[in-house]
């Protein structure tokens, strides 16, 4: 529950909300699975790093637990790191999904006398790498479906749902919805690569009050709608993931696939890019394309920020999420 406080602290999550949340959580032994992904990403990293010549310490800090950022950038200072680049394990734009980061860089900064200079790298949606590591795991998915029903098999993706508002604000201030935008783009990028003609985007993992819209529908409310159009298998792709967090493993591997086995549906989901060795790959790739200045490796002109140094917002006022009415 602390975990949980950290997580939502500010945005008016009914306490009833994050108590159902944490039976989610003792499902798994009550303990996050979070920090055990992080730190098996690092040590691809490292190997990957290490197989390219690379000679950069990595270092990992969270937001909402242990190891906490503020710590970790002490210890960096501690280390005489004078400059470092973070990667962040959001691949979009928005407030949580970028704007939040660098936030985190200034709080942790101000927090650390003589704190090194951190520059977030961009985001990363539509890295070539990205694309190509969901392309498999849709793939691996289909494979796993009945023989008969693969052919006829509905795809469709799902990513963390934001409030509307915050996703109207995601992006420089003369754009908008860039998040909605980001996200449909890996679809269609990694539908386009596995040769579905078409496909469908819904969202996950709403935690609001319910007097707020939030980007919709909803993954299990969308099986719902299938199954009244006589689809009868669906492969289900987190493209808004990197990792199989509670997010996933719970909402998709339990409610959606018990949603699906109620309605007869075979059901198959696609593995996050985590633990695929061409994530490793992306990241060293993003810190090699910033050292060298060179043109960032990407399949979509859609626009793609984040990457600034020491917090600053890369536009004023992107992403900036609007202000709450006064009760």
């Amino acid at each position: 529950m602390p975990f949980l406080e950290n997580v939502t602290r500010g945005r008016g999550i009914p306490p009833e909300r994050l108590a159902e949340v944490a039976e989610h959580y003792l499902h798994f032994g009550g303990v996050s699975p979070i920090n055990a992904l992080n730190l098996d990403i690092i040590k691809a990293i490292e190997a990957e790093f290490a197989s390219r010549g690379v000679e950069l310490p990595v270092y990992f800090g969270n937001r909402n637990w242990h190891p906490m950022v503020e710590d970790t950038v002490e210890r960096m200072r501690a280390d005489g790191i004078r400059s470092a680049l973070v990667f962040p394990t959001s691949a979009w734009g928005g407030y949580s999904g970028c704007l939040q980061y660098h936030e985190d860089i200034s709080r942790a900064r101000k927090a650390v006398t003589d704190a090194p200079d951190l520059t977030k790298l961009r985001q990363y949606f539509d890295h070539p790498l990205l694309i190509a590591a969901f392309a498999d795991a849709v793939r691996a998915a289909v494979a796993q479906l009945p023989a008969d029903r693969r052919e006829r098999a509905r795809l469709v993706f799902t990513a963390h749902s934001i409030p509307v508002s915050a996703d109207h604000a995601s992006g420089p201030p003369e754009e908008q919805d860039l998040y909605s935008r980001q996200v449909a783009e890996a679809a269609r990028l990694v539908a386009a690569a596995t040769g579905f003609a078409s496909h469908d985007l819904v969202w996950q993992s709403r935690s609001g009050p319910p007097r707020i819209p939030w980007l919709d529908p909803d993954i299990v409310d969308h099986l719902d709608a299938l199954a009244e159009q006589h689809v009868d298998a669906v492969v289900v792709c987190p493209v808004g993931f990197v990792s199989d967090h509670l997010e996933v493993i719970w909402d998709l591997d339990n409610e959606a696939a018990q949603r699906a086995a109620e309605l007869g549906m075979a059901f198959a989901r696609a593995a996050t890019p985590g633990p695929d060795p061409r994530f490793a790959q992306l990241v060293a790739d993003l810190v090699q394309e910033y050292v060298s200045d060179a043109a960032p490796a990407r399949l979509s002109t859609l626009t793609g920020l984040g990457c600034t140094t020491n917090g600053a917002p890369c536009t004023p006022g992107c992403c900036a999420l609007p202000a709450r009415p006064a009760r």
